[in-house]
């Protein structure tokens, strides 16, 4: 059965942000025309194998792609027979986003924008490294609206360093005013080798976990309060045309399908993907993948199969993250693994803790476990 998720990753960016740690770079010379061939090779070696219901272009910035590039891309996909997926992601910056690259967008299929924001206050934008400006985000936004994309989601970040509750609380409702379907909202995470991280560690600002745990619950009140389902740790949605308990109508298809331990095929430098129990990571340098491509090889740089109770504790640590945490049934079809037997004891512990809920048909994280879902998550790992 062909696979029906397909990740691109896009790696390139006008500039790297203070706290990110993904593969990313600026574009040089010939590189982004040398990976958009790349890439296109790569597609034609696993359109065999994809049938898409969601697409996701992540990055990097994937719309600092110019008109020309993202028309080979789209025309490729077209030959391929690789359009009509239900749910089509691209994931733009408000610098980066024209009235054109939104028209030719929407025009091919695309039906849904994750619009990188982070945050309204000039100040915090500057402070992470962003090269867009409040004014952009507003003026990306209505170019969305004219060309008539219905689905669009806002990332914000919170306990951004010198941010105060004040300045959490504006941007909420400042966004929520947009009435965007979907609101995805993170907590700054210091990695290593990122301007913030050293900044940390030089001692120029200090960690305030009590104030990120306010804002998180400030945030899941707010996000309540204006018609927004949380239905995973940081992802909000609303809920039209009666979405099921699970998930609301204007979720990310996409991404539950990474929750829910799916296949997908990844395609791109550094990109991950998981089909048919083996997981494929590509190498993360730009130009390595191109030459791999151009000798007409794919640019994988390892693989790993993972046993079945390891790929089922995945599975779990995943699934938590999720509102609805884990169905016992779905779970052993998926993994062929009972959660209540080689799980009771990591289950009850959780409950014992305050963090987990053990009903009938499933086992879910409290909202005190939501706001710990890495740690909870990390007990069912085997």
């Amino acid at each position: 059965m062909p696979v029906e998720s397909l990740y691109c990753h896009v790696p390139f960016c006008a500039s790297k942000c203070s706290y990110c740690a993904f593969f990313s770079h600026a574009p040089d010379g010939d590189t982004v025309d040398r990976y958009v061939a790349a890439m296109v090779r790569e597609l034609e070696m696993v359109a065999d194998d994809l049938q898409p219901r969601t697409v996701f272009f992540g990055g990097g910035t994937p719309s600092i792609l110019n008109m020309r590039q993202w028309e080979t891309v789209l025309g490729a996909m077209d030959r391929l027979g690789l359009m009509g997926a239900e749910e089509w992601t691209v994931e733009c910056n408000p610098a980066t986003l024209s009235l054109d690259k939104a028209k030719l967008l929407r025009a091919a299929g695309v039906n849904r924008i994750s619009m990188g924001v982070q945050s309204l206050d000039a100040g915090l934008l500057e402070r992470l490294g962003r090269v867009h400006s409040r004014e952009m985000v507003f003026k990306s936004y209505d170019y969305l609206h004219r060309v008539g994309f219905e689905r669009i989601n806002l990332d914000l970040m919170f306990a951004i360093p010198s941010q105060t509750m004040e300045m959490w609380q504006a941007s909420l409702r400042e966004t929520a005013d947009l009435e965007p379907e979907h609101l995805s909202c993170y907590e700054v995470i210091y990695e290593q080798d990122t301007p913030l991280y050293d900044q940390l560690k030089a001692g120029e600002f200090e960690v305030r976990e009590d104030l990120a745990c306010d804002m998180f619950e400030e945030l899941v009140q707010f996000a309540g309060e204006r018609g927004y389902h949380q239905y995973e740790v940081a992802n909000f949605a609303q809920n039209k045309n009666n979405g099921d308990f699970e998930i609301p109508s204007e979720a990310c298809r996409h991404n539950v399908n990474y929750w829910r331990g799916g296949d997908y095929h990844g395609l791109g430098p550094s990109a991950t993907g998981y089909v048919r129990g083996v997981r494929t990571a590509n190498i993360a340098n730009t130009q390595q993948y191109c030459e791999h491509l151009e000798r007409g090889e794919r640019a994988i740089d390892h693989t790993e199969q993972l046993p079945p109770l390891q790929r089922a504790g995945e599975t779990a640590a995943f699934g938590l993250r999720m509102n609805a945490g884990l169905s016992f049934g779905d779970f052993k079809k998926t993994t062929g693994h009972d959660l209540r037997t080689l799980w009771a004891e990591t289950m009850q512990s959780l409950v014992e803790q305050g963090n987990g809920v053990l009903e009938p048909t499933r086992f879910r994280l409290t909202p005190q476990g939501l706001r710990f879902a890495d740690a909870a998550a990390a007990e069912f790992l085997r």
